[in-house]
C-alpha cells in the first residue's frame, strides 16, 4: 500500500525505485506466508485445491491489472494512475486478513490450545476433530524434541530436507525459466513483435491472454487433488515444449519472409495462447502447492521462504535477458532455448519430483527419509494404507 502510494508520486526514478521495493518486499512477504499458512490449516484432501486458490488469485489480479492499464491508456498521468491504484486492493486484503484466525499448527506449537482447539473446529466435523488434535499433538511433540529453530545452513545438514529442498526450489526455478512470466511481463511487447503494432490491440490481447491464465488456474485447482501433481505437472511441461516450438517456428518464418503476413502473427498468438493454456493448470501451481506441503513442520517456513527467494531471482534474470537475448539470437531462437530448459523441466520432475496428493505432511516426510536412506517411495501404498482418505 505504501510503495503504491510512493511509485505513484514519485518526481524521480529514484523514489520510483524506492517505491517498488517497497512494494517488492510486501509481495516477497506474502508469497512465502500464504501457502504455507493455508497448507497448514487444510484438510489434506483439498489442499492441494485451496493452495492453488492462491494462485488463481493472483492470475486474476494480473488481469484485472491489464483491464486496469487498458483503461488508463487515454488519461493524463497514465503510469502515475496504473501504479497508485495497486494500493486499493492491497488496503481491502489488510482488513480483511485482521479477521483471519492463526494456523492451527502455529498456534498449538506457541501451546495456545483453546484457540487451536476453536480454529479447528471451524474446519473439521466432531467425528473427524478428536483424531486431528492427536495427530497434531503427536507431530508438534516430535518436532519439538528434534529441534526449537533452525537456521539456513541446517537445511544443507539433513539429507531428507536437503532432497526435498532440491525438490522444492528447482520447481520453482523452472516455473521461472520456463518463461511464463516472460511471457507475462511482455506478452503486448511479444504481440508486437508478432506484428501488431496498435498498443491498444496489443493491450487487448494481452488481456485475453492474461484471462485465459486465470481460467487455466481454476482448471487447475480442479485437476492437482484428481489428477495428482506429479503428472499434471509433466502434462503441462509437454504441452510448454509445444506451445513453445509453435512460437519460436512462428517468429522464424517471420524473420525469413520479408513480406508482412498476418498468418505468422496470428501463429505467434495462437502458440502464446497455447502456451498459458498448458502452463497455467500445472506449472503455475504446482511449485507453489508442492512447497508448502513437502517440508517437515520446523522447516516448513525457512525452505519455502528460501524457494520463495529461488524463484523471484529466477524471475529477474529471465525478465532482465529476455529482451536482450530476443535482440541478440532472435525472438525464433530465444523461444528455442526456453523449449531446451522445458525438456530438463520435465527431466527434473519425473526424477526428483514425488507424488503428494493425498498425503498428510507426515507421509511425504517419509517419502523424503525413505530416499534419504536409498530406498525408493511407493507414494500409492501410503495413499492406501495410510492417509485414509480417497486417492
Amino acid at each position: 500500500m505504501v510503495g503504491s502510494v510512493v511509485m505513484a508520486a514519485a518526481p524521480d526514478p529514484y523514489v520510483l525505485i524506492i517505491g517498488r521495493l517497497l512494494v517488492g518486499l510486501g509481495i516477497g512477504v506474502a508469497s512465502v506466508t500464504a501457502p504455507v499458512y493455508i497448507a497448514e490449516a487444510s484438510p489434506t484432501e483439498v489442499r492441494g485445491g485451496l493452495v492453488s486458490t492462491n494462485v488463481l488469485m493472483i492470475t486474476s489480479g494480473q488481469f484485472l491489472s491489464y483491464l486496469v492499464n487498458l483503461a488508463f491508456t487515454e488519461v493524463p498521468g497514465t503510469w502515475r494512475w496504473m501504479l497508485g491504484v495497486s494500493g486499493v486492493p492491497a488496503v481491502i486484503q489488510f482488513f480483511l486478513m485482521l479477521m483471519l484466525p492463526e494456523s492451527p499448527r502455529w498456534l498449538y506449537m506457541k501451546q495456545e490450545k483453546s484457540k487451536a482447539l476453536s480454529v479447528l473446529t471451524k474446519i473439521y466435523g466432531p467425528l473427524r476433530l478428536e483424531d486431528e488434535i492427536n495427530h497434531l499433538a503427536a507431530t508438534l511433540e516430535e518436532e519439538r524434541r528434534r529441534k526449537a529453530s533452525v537456521g539456513y545452513w541446517d537445511v544443507f545438514k539433513k539429507k531428507e530436507v536437503r532432497i526435498a529442498f532440491l525438490a522444492g526450489a528447482g520447481l520453482q526455478a523452472f516455473q521461472q525459466f520456463t518463461g511464463i512470466n516472460t511471457v507475462m511481463y511482455y506478452s503486448p511487447t511479444i504481440v508486437q513483435m508478432a506484428g501488431f503494432h496498435s498498443n491498444q490491440l496489443a493491450l487487448l490481447i494481452s488481456l485475453i491472454v492474461a484471462a485465459m491464465n486465470a481460467t487455466g488456474t481454476i482448471l487447475g485447482i480442479y485437476l492437482i487433488d484428481h489428477f495428482g501433481r506429479r503428472k499434471l505437472t509433466l502434462t503441462s511441461l509437454c504441452g510448454v515444449f509445444v506451445s513453445l516450438l509453435v512460437l519460436s517456428v512462428s517468429f522464424f518464418l517471420q524473420s525469413s519472409d520479408h513480406t508482412t503476413s498476418s498468418l505468422y502473427a496470428w501463429l505467434a498468438v495462437s502458440g502464446l495462447a497455447l502456451y498459458i493454456g498448458f502452463f497455467s493448470p500445472g506449472m503455475g501451481i504446482v511449485p507453489w502447492t508442492v512447497n508448502s506441503e513437502i517440508y517437515p513442520e520446523v522447516y516448513r517456513a525457512i525452505c519455502g521462504g528460501m524457494a520463495a527467494t529461488v524463484n523471484w531471482v529466477s524471475n529477474l534474470i529471465v525478465a532482465q535477458t529476455f529482451l536482450s537475448v530476443a535482440d541478440s539470437l532472435g525472438t525464433g531462437a530465444t523461444f528455442l532455448i526456453i523449449a531446451g530448459i522445458t525438456i530438463l523441466a520435465f527431466v527434473f520432475v519425473a526424477a526428483f519430483v514425488p507424488e503428494t496428493k493425498g498425503l498428510t505432511f507426515e507421509e511425504v516426510e517419509k517419502i523424503w527419509k525413505d530416499r534419504a536412506r536409498g530406498r525408493g517411495s511407493n507414494t500409492q501404498t501410503l495413499l492406501e494404507s495410510g492417509s485414509g482418505f480417497e486417492s
